[in-house]
């Protein structure tokens, strides 16, 4: 498995918006993508604007062809609310979560 880390700053009175969009965009993405495999959302409870989107994909090359430009657009809308700052990928070496 694969998982890629998207940092946002979202501002706290576009926060419901984010998620509502964010919530839209994964479930397109896991139904029409190939590979997609979901995404969980995280906000920092120390700093309310920095939130965590940590994407499941079943191979890097399965993102890597949704991500091509850097800017898909089926998450125009969420960049439209939020600023991202960040994108990290990750290969998952073990998950032990239920």
């Amino acid at each position: 498995m694969f998982r890629v880390i998207y940092e946002w700053r979202v501002p706290a009175e576009k926060m419901n918006e984010f998620q509502d969009v964010w919530r839209s965009a994964t479930d397109s993405i896991h139904h029409s993508v190939a590979g997609a495999l979901g995404s969980f959302m995280l906000r920092s409870s120390d700093s309310p604007e920095k939130v965590l989107t940590i994407a499941k994909w079943r191979t890097r090359q399965d993102w890597e062809l949704f991500w091509g430009n850097c800017n898909p657009e089926k998450m125009q809308k969420m960049r439209e609310i939020a600023e991202r700052i960040s994108v990290e990928a990750f290969d998952e070496i073990e998950d032990r979560t239920r």
